[in-house]
């Protein structure tokens, strides 16, 4: 079996970021000095993955975080049609970004590396977030903590919101 590849973090600049205990949820990234839009901030690195291990792992750290709402969940972003990243790693100061319903950021894949980067201007201090753009097939499983005006309650792409706020008003 080939060996997985592994992304360090040759491109992490930490000159932007700092890392903090957060109101959102357990660690966060803040920007430490004012942080200009489309800016290129952080590289999300980790481990190099099958699509297959991915699906594997995705589902084993889904199965622990139902008993524990404490823990992060799956860090694993797709690369391409046949490999994803998984960020679950210490060297990766980028997984500790949490989700908002308003994001300051946005994940991008720029050449077959995913970066956050600024969505407008970010002021010193001011937390890093993006919206993780889950889908709403489970979005029960996966509550939302932002605190953000517009916060739907559940973390989802925010193309999904209309057809999941029809599920949330069903119930």
């Amino acid at each position: 079996m080939k060996k997985e590849l592994v992304r360090g973090y040759k491109k992490v600049d930490k000159q932007w970021i700092k890392i903090i205990n957060s109101k959102v949820h357990g660690k966060g990234l803040i920007a430490a000095k004012p942080i200009p839009k489309d800016t290129q901030i952080i590289e999300y690195v980790g481990e190099i993955i099958t699509k297959k291990e991915s699906d594997n792992r995705a589902e084993l750290v889904l199965d622990a975080s139902k008993d524990d709402s404490t823990r992060g969940a799956v860090y694993i972003f797709t690369l391409n049609k046949r490999y994803d990243i998984d960020g679950n790693v210490a060297w990766n100061p980028a997984r500790l970004i949490n989700h908002s319903c308003d994001p300051n950021s946005e994940a991008i894949n720029i050449d077959g590396e995913i970066w956050i980067c600024a969505m407008r201007d970010i002021k010193a201090g001011e937390e890093l977030n993006y919206n993780y753009g889950y889908d709403i097939e489970d979005y029960k499983e996966h509550p939302c903590r932002c605190g953000s005006h517009n916060c739907i309650g559940y973390i989802a792409e925010e193309s999904l919101w209309p057809k999941l706020q029809v599920l949330i008003d069903k119930k």
